[in-house]
């Protein structure tokens, strides 16, 4: 496996993290066995880092994961970073409700501290629990509340969640204030790393690994599969866009015509799916949802075979002019 660096941190992060979310599964929904199997197979492949969020299950997918750690020798333990979600409620008190949640956390992980503690929230000014950048960045505001988690000792760097407007992304990236960035991008979507055609049909995350770069942001490319839309034909039910301006049907319909323009390939569709992040130089980890053992096989047997060809890249490019 190789490792790529994580920004500003000075971490050397695998290029392919393990998700604990709910689209994948893996920590939330098989037997024990197989969550510990999952786990065993990523870390002899050399994928020692495991992202997970308090909303996962509920606090399920943590309490799973701090299971698993439990069993195995502390220097042999992946490295963590988990999210928290903050309600209107919270921002009333962000301080106390950052550090408050990050506790609770790290006791359903069994862990004195986690690598990353990164707000979930999307940054913007409308929409369920987003958060605006003043508020993020205002003295006493959310910023500063990761901050006293950092002095806690409880985490290590910070980072945010890179959904909602794009603008407003922008400026909390350019803030300083956070160290990491979980970024959307994959090969229906990568306008956090390429211009997109006009009148491109979804959101258009405007170069934002350009910015994460400038600002030595070190990024987590998320939702790499589209919530499985590019991993398999078969539907499992929870493929959920996040993005406010896509839905199932059009996610399909835009794998459907990148498959068609690739033509048939000797790997499956998930496989390509994360080579195609791992092409992108300025990500510096891909996290990759699994619901079994097979999905784990995949996606590391991806990794090994290493970045997407150009000439592939190339005719995903040409099909979206």
């Amino acid at each position: 496996m190789q490792h790529r660096k994580l920004g500003q941190t000075g971490l050397d992060i695998p290029e392919l993290v393990l998700g604990g979310g709910f689209v994948g599964g893996v920590m939330i929904d098989p037997p024990e066995d197989v969550r510990r199997e999952a786990l065993r197979r990523c870390l002899d492949a050399g994928s020692d880092w495991i992202d997970t969020a308090q909303s996962y299950g509920n606090g399920q997918s943590e309490t799973n994961i701090g299971r698993l750690l439990a069993e195995l020798p502390a220097g042999e333990r992946p490295r963590v970073s988990t999210k928290i979600n903050l309600s209107a409620d919270d921002l009333k008190a962000p301080r106390d409700a950052v550090l408050r949640a990050l506790e609770a956390s790290l006791k359903r992980l069994g862990l004195p501290k986690v690598e990353v503690y990164q707000l979930h929230n999307r940054i913007g000014f409308a929409g369920d629990r987003a958060i605006a950048p003043h508020d993020i960045l205002k003295p006493g505001g959310v910023a500063d509340a990761f901050a006293a988690a950092r002095a806690s000792g409880m985490t290590d760097h910070a980072g945010i969640t890179a959904l909602g407007d794009p603008g407003a992304v922008r400026d909390v990236v350019a803030s300083g204030r956070f160290q990491t960035a979980q970024v959307y991008y994959n090969l229906l979507n990568p306008s956090a790393g390429a211009a997109v055609p006009p009148g491109f049909d979804t959101t258009d995350f405007r170069g934002l690994l350009g910015a994460c770069k400038a600002h030595d942001v070190g990024v987590f490319a998320i939702r790499i599969m589209a919530a499985g839309v590019l991993a398999t034909t078969v539907r499992h039910g929870r493929e959920i866009p996040i993005l406010p301006n896509a839905d199932a049907a059009s996610e399909e319909a835009r794998a459907r015509a990148a498959w068609a323009a690739l033509g048939p390939r000797d790997e499956p569709h998930a496989a390509t799916a994360v080579r195609f992040a791992l092409a992108e130089e300025r990500i510096s980890a891909a996290v990759f949802g699994a619901a079994t053992l097979e999905h784990i096989d995949i996606a590391l047997a991806a990794a090994a075979a290493g970045p997407l060809e150009p000439e592939a890249r190339a005719c995903l490019a040409a099909a979206r002019t």
